[in-house]
């Protein structure tokens, strides 16, 4: 066969083997449908028990590299969160998260790596890289359950926040204990800090640039699909333009996500246009997650941890441990220095909700073929993601359930809806006002449909007023919620005049004016 045969066919099996990957995935996702039991298992959980399955039985979908997940698979998962990420709300606790997210990563390398090293006699290099490739945490599956239990959205906040930046930070410790593995590096404390500060800088540098040039240059039109494609390339283009300058990939990303749905959005695109985008990137999400959690399960290779069962109890408990001295000591630091006021039971919650996911998975892959203990790392950290996922995965819920700290949010999302409700039913009253002109509509089909909706607008009423009756706190609530809508109102008519030509292409005194008192 000619070598263009050969990649024909190499292709041909590739897509055989994604359509095999994408049916079992949405298949599972369908099974809380008719099996009741299910629901009470996160989505991305039960693709992991399943891809368990499949590797009982030998049944390999496909395998993992970690230029798949590290290139594919993790820029739309980060930009996603990036983009749903509210900025107003993540700056409010933006100490604890840079605590957790770099302070935390580094006890959990020292801590994990000390561990092995005095317990079990690895060496310090492989025992540091083992602590770097565990120490980024990835709640996909517990911020699930958080909605759907409807959890305060700050302790949300604090543990998306948190994920979203000790992916970069752990990535970054990693390049650094690799050299030091490897005997070609050292790890002195100001070249660390030096190196630390120019590929986290190179990240955020390259995030703001891709982030407010696409944020400026869709003030000059309005074209939804190419808008939402260059949400696409942006994720994909900052990660490959990062990395090729020497700095981190992951946090260049989560900084253009966060450039471009917190301003570029606002500024840049037309509210339909800000929906299509966000339900765009919602899909995507959901797809990546399906491939990814039944890929791990998959992945697993039961004689290899049966054989490191050892390594793998006391990297889980040194991984435990740790992340307790960094929940608890860096929270407790915050409420000193700033006041979070993060209670107990959130310090709880974010302990035990930290699991380890693809990031952790993509770093032992990356690990170099010429250390000798490749396949052991792999096998220890595939087995403290499989106990992360399935025993702290499962046993979150009840512990939630206990301890979550309010459920106020439930009670809010069904006022919003409510809200939403209400102003759907009077937009269609006032369409039908208008209609009523019209000579082809019969005057008696004209009140018929309007005595209907008029009856639904007494009834979302009547929810609306006994919800406020019964949680008084709604009030407080539906003030900010106007006082925000106003603000947003304000933002996307001063946008819609800058792209009309009305005002300057450079952002308006009083847009800025708009986003401070937004960020209050």
């Amino acid at each position: 066969m000619t070598t263009e045969t050969l990649a024909e066919v190499a292709i041909e099996q590739n897509i055989k083997q994604f359509l095999l990957v994408l049916s079992v995935s949405l298949s599972i996702a369908t099974l809380p449908q008719f099996f009741s039991w299910f629901r009470q298992i996160p989505y991305t959980l039960l693709l992991v028990i399943v891809g368990l399955g499949l590797a009982f039985v030998d049944v390999r979908l496909v395998n993992l590299s970690p230029q798949l997940i590290l290139t594919i698979f993790l820029p739309p998962l980060l930009f996603e969160a990036a983009w749903n990420m509210e900025w107003t709300k993540l700056k409010r606790d933006l100490v604890p998260i840079t605590l957790f997210a770099i302070l935390g990563v580094v006890i959990s390398v020292i801590g994990v790596g000390l561990a092995l090293n005095q317990t079990a006699g690895v060496t310090i290099g492989i025992a540091l890289l083992l602590g770097a490739c565990v120490a980024a945490t990835d709640p996909v599956s517990v911020i699930a359950l958080f909605r759907e239990l409807g959890v305060e959205k700050r302790l949300t906040i604090l543990m998306e926040g948190e994920s979203l930046f000790n992916d970069g930070i752990a990535v970054v410790a990693f390049s650094f204990v690799v050299g030091f593995a490897l005997g070609t590096d050292t790890l002195e404390l100001q070249e660390l800090i030096a190196r630390f500060f120019t590929v986290v800088g190179i990240g955020i540098g390259c995030g703001c640039v891709v982030g407010f040039g696409i944020s400026y240059l869709t003030q000059r039109f309005d074209l939804p699909l190419v808008e939402q494609s260059l949400t696409l390339v942006s994720a994909y283009g900052t990660y490959i333009i990062t990395e090729d300058l020497g700095g981190s990939g992951v946090i260049g990303v989560v900084t253009t996500g966060l450039v471009l749905g917190n301003f570029g959005s606002r500024i840049g695109m037309q509210p339909s246009t800000r929906l299509a985008v966000t339900q765009f990137w919602d899909f995507l999400a959901f797809f990546v997650n399906s491939i990814v959690f039944l890929l791990i399960g998959d992945q697993i290779k039961f004689n290899d941890l049966g054989a490191n069962l050892g390594l793998i109890a006391i990297t889980i408990a040194a991984m435990i441990v740790t992340r307790a001295i960094a929940i608890f000591g860096l929270g407790w630091l915050s409420n000193i220095l700033v006041k979070s006021e993060i209670s107990w039971s959130d310090e709880l919650i974010l302990w035990w909700g930290g699991l380890r996911g693809s990031v952790a998975i993509a770093l032992a892959l990356s690990v170099p073929e010429v250390l000798p203990q490749r396949t052991q790392i792999i096998s220890v950290v595939f087995g403290v993601v499989l106990f992360t996922l399935l025993v702290q995965g499962l046993t979150t819920k009840p512990l939630v359930t206990k301890f979550k700290p309010s459920s106020d949010q439930a009670v809010r999302q069904e006022y919003l809806e409510a809200i939403a409700r209400w102003v759907a039913m009077n937009r269609v009253l006032e369409h039908l006002t208008q209609a009523n002109l019209r000579p082809e509509i019969d005057p008696e089909f004209y009140r018929y449909q309007k005595a209907l909706v008029e009856g639904q607008l007494d009834d979302v009423q009547q929810d609306m007023n006994k919800l406020r009756n019964e949680h008084p706190q709604l009030r407080d609530f539906a003030v900010e919620q106007l006082q925000e809508e106003l603000l947003a109102i304000e933002a996307d008519t001063y946008a819609e005049l800058v792209r009309g030509g009305r005002l300057n292409d450079k952002l308006p005194p009083m847009l800025e004016e708009v986003f401070k008192q937004m960020n209050k």
